[in-house]
């Protein structure tokens, strides 16, 4: 328990998980913030999975959770963009905090292969929406002169990848985050992302197992092999410690970011 986000509000975008046997990037910086006294807003496209994050976070802090309140919401949909930030001011009355933790690579394949529709389908969860929510947030931050955007990308944004359209949209996410850095700096809004590695969620390890019809641990000892660093997976919490410094007034001086959290994979790679 700390107070390192005390008095501050923050709008977690993805705040549920698939079900799985880890902790997914969301839900683990969920409960940090928490952890560190910020009030969230918990935005999910499914309300069961927003809710049980919210009871386990009452359950740990009990009286020490400073409040919590939930949203449905489907982020390739402006009017959800829209309510995103007005559930929060109406609830909290500001927004120190976005946190965009939303995406997707079911569906992707190679260039030549790939349907244009499904291209269309990832790059509007992938990009569009964390372009729209973040549309819909500066003209508080603006307001307030304060405010941490954070987004989660990825490294395949710069590594090596067998399919188009993941990388190219966390690509365009790292571009985004660099112009909202720069373009909001006058109005103190700060603007980073996070380029997560292999990790040990539900998402990178569930849907891998379903596909190939093999074991997680099978899955999990392949993506181990591949981290320089004690060739050992991350996990949710080494996001959302990342997450948690970036919110921080910690680092109040620091934008346009793009921080990997992979256990040394980029640098590996040259």
């Amino acid at each position: 328990m700390g107070n390192r986000l005390e008095g501050k509000t923050a709008i977690i975008v993805g705040g549920g998980q698939q079900p799985g046997e880890t902790i997914g990037n969301g839900r683990a910086t969920a409960i940090r913030f928490a952890q560190e006294g910020a009030r969230l807003l918990l935005v999910d496209i499914s309300e069961v999975q927003a809710k049980e994050t919210l009871a386990m976070i009452e359950k740990e802090l009990d009286k020490a959770f400073k409040g919590g309140w939930i949203l449905t919401a489907d982020i390739t949909r402006e009017a959800d963009c829209k309510a995103i930030a007005k559930t929060c001011m109406d609830h909290f009355g500001r927004i120190d905090i976005l946190h965009n933790n939303v995406g997707r690579s079911r569906g992707d394949t190679s260039t030549p292969d790939m349907d244009a529709a499904m291209w269309d389908e990832i790059m509007a969860m992938n990009l569009k929406g964390m372009f729209m929510t973040i549309k819909h947030v500066l003209p508080i931050m603006r307001k307030q002169k304060s405010g941490s955007i954070i987004n989660i990308s990825s490294i395949s944004s710069f590594a090596g990848r067998q399919t188009v359209t993941y990388k190219t949209s966390k690509g365009a996410v790292n571009t985004l985050t660099q112009h909202v850095a720069i373009e909001n700096a006058p109005y103190g809004v700060r603007c980073n992302a996070i380029l997560p590695g292999l990790m040990d969620t539900p998402m990178a390890i569930e849907r891998r197992a379903r596909e190939r019809n093999v074991s997680r641990e099978i899955v999990r000892r392949e993506r181990d092999d591949m981290v320089p660093l004690l060739g050992k997976m991350g996990t949710g919490w080494d996001v959302a410690n990342a997450a948690l410094y970036l919110a921080s007034d910690e680092a109040r001086f620091v934008t346009g970011v793009l921080l990997p959290v992979d256990g040394g994979m980029l640098v590996n790679r040259g």
